[in-house]
């Protein structure tokens, strides 16, 4: 198969959500580029409607780490929010304690899907007196003002507010819920900071003692790290409005002539059995909760499957057939004993610089794997270095087929058998065989002895 060298590599084009159409990346900087991604407010398991965001950076990243020599990956987590405060509440535990369990459990999920672990990961609670700046040079330039103890960001003094999103303020706030308060000058205006009761979280301020509103987060933790301009800012479609819009208004009136993202990125909506996951339909999952019935792999090839503006819907089948896929692309890898490295093939990585688009570069490894199943090892090396740029092959052919299987327990069998072959008990010997293939367990006797696989 042809395969492209980095330096030969196809321009990466990307569709931005602000301009609404497909277009050449540009980076700021050539040498460095940098990407922001909202991540998680840690108060419960992360189901696998979060994960398709997190799944979408990391393509994007790996992707940018080929054409590019140096990218700096920041993802936040949100660990103050009013839905943490009421589920510590109702478990009875400090916030501390929560946040922390809830966090490290997000970590373990996207490790087994072998999600790249972020270069900086700031926590908002670290951030509050990046985020008091902010806001103070929002009400020093007139764009924000203090009423009630709060700090309320005003929306008509911005007068490209609602370019992200393609929509009038008027437009928006018909179809939006926000918070209709007396002390608001407009119903679109937005909270920066508002006041904490002794039994909520809250930070000294000159505004009162308080936490700040959510969208502020994120603008203080993205200058931090990133700084006034950076290339790419990305999420769910769901933040679109009024996470991002709010995101973009608030850093542009803080710093101005920057640019804050040049691109916007925003992945499409997940649904599962064909409806939005619902915990009353019976079809909501957490990421836990599938990658403990199938491989965490299979799961991340499933997601894959769907170009990330597509909506994906998750079954059960899909997730089977996506397990069967893996089976086929490990057998071929499994098929060579010595497998070199190679570069990307061509058609994986081109797919892939027509933004994200994964379903042709999952397409390409098949013909692969159709020449390595016949023995083919630069085959099987091409079909390898393509499935890890998609995040895949985290694992040996040997571990994969044997995943899940109590190996002692088989080994022990094995000895069994080959006990019996000695005493010349040929009958006990086959029952152990059938009875590791009712199991899915395949042996085969070669002069080094006898191997074992799943089938």
């Amino acid at each position: 198969m042809d395969s492209i060298a980095p330096t030969m590599a196809p321009t990466l084009a990307l569709h931005d959500s602000q301009t609404r159409r497909k277009q050449a990346f540009s980076p700021l900087d050539p040498q460095h580029v940098r990407v922001y991604y909202c991540g998680p407010t840690v108060y419960d398991a992360a189901h696998i409607g979060n994960l398709r965001a997190m799944l979408s950076a990391d393509v994007l990243v790996r992707v940018l780490r080929v054409l590019y020599p140096r990218v700096t990956f920041v993802r936040n987590i949100t660990d103050v929010d009013d839905r943490i405060a009421d589920r510590a509440r109702a478990n009875g535990e400090d916030i501390a304690t929560l946040t922390a369990r809830t966090t490290a459990d997000f970590h373990a999920d996207l490790a087994e899907l072998n999600i790249l672990s972020p270069d900086i990961e700031p926590c908002a609670t670290h951030h509050i007196p990046e985020m008091l700046d902010m806001i103070g040079r929002l009400i020093e330039n007139g764009h924000a003002y203090e009423a009630e103890g709060h700090v309320l960001f005003a929306v008509r003094d911005f007068a490209s507010y609602g370019a992200l999103s393609g929509r009038s303020l008027d437009d928006m706030l018909a179809g939006a819920r926000v918070e209709i308060a007396p002390y608001k000058r407009d119903p679109g205006d937005f909270v920066l900071w508002k006041p904490s009761t002794p039994d909520q979280p809250g930070w000294d301020s000159p505004y009162g003692r308080g936490r700040p509103g959510w969208h502020i987060e994120c603008s203080a933790m993205s200058h931090r790290y990133l700084g006034e301009s950076f290339d790419i800012h990305g999420g769910g479609d769901d933040l679109l409005f009024p996470h991002h819009e709010n995101e973009r208004a608030q850093s542009l009136c803080c710093y101005p002539g920057s640019r804050f993202a040049q691109v916007w990125l925003h992945n499409a909506m997940l649904l599962s059995n064909g409806e939005k996951m619902s915990k009353s339909l019976g079809n909501f999952f957490t990421i836990r909760q599938v990658i403990t019935r199938a491989p965490a792999q299979a799961l991340r090839l499933l997601f894959l499957s769907a170009q990330y503006r597509s909506v994906l819907d998750f079954t059960w089948e899909k997730l089977d057939d996506a397990k069967r896929t893996l089976d086929r692309f490990y057998r071929a890898l499994e098929r060579t004993t010595s497998i070199e490295d190679a570069p990307i093939p061509g058609a994986v990585l081109t797919a892939l610089c027509d933004d994200l688009n994964t379903p042709l570069a999952i397409a390409a490894l098949h013909p692969l794997a159709d020449a390595a199943l016949q023995g083919d090892a630069q085959a099987a090396a091409s079909l390898k270095a393509g499935g890890k740029l998609l995040g895949l092959f985290a694992q040996s052919p040997d571990e994969w087929f044997r995943a899940g299987t109590d190996e002692n327990a088989v080994e022990r069998l094995i000895q069994a058998r080959l006990d019996a072959r000695k005493a010349r008990d040929f009958a006990q010997a086959d029952t152990i065989r059938a009875q590791l293939a009712a199991q899915g367990i395949l042996l085969e006797d070669g002069p080094q002895g006898t191997t074992w696989r799943r089938a």
